[in-house]
């Protein structure tokens, strides 16, 4: 069983979600808002209060709505952040005076 330790926005109706073995996921959502209490994640304003719900280990929304990690799992697929890394490992070695 999954669980998310961290939320981010990326774009759209897409979210990077940090799982509980510190991996980053990336899940489209937009083919997954039907339903009475989905419809409104649609607009983009109320998609972006997605955050992490501690006590139920997932993403949940300001309207109440949430999904199961394990389907935000099996649906997301995975971020290599390494490009990330190597792009902040520059700028830092640019910015360090000697």
């Amino acid at each position: 069983m999954h669980y998310i330790t961290g939320v981010e926005y990326d774009s759209g109706h897409k979210l990077r979600l940090r799982f509980e073995d510190d991996t980053w996921r990336l899940a489209d959502l937009e083919q997954h808002l039907d339903g009475e209490i989905f419809y409104p994640l649609k607009n983009i304003v109320q998609f972006k209060t997605a955050a992490p719900n501690r006590d139920m280990d997932t993403v949940v929304w300001d309207n109440g709505a949430d999904m199961s990690p394990d389907f935000l799992y099996k649906i997301s697929t995975p971020l290599n952040h390494e490009p990330i890394r190597k792009v902040a490992a520059t700028i830092s070695s640019l910015t360090t005076t000697p």
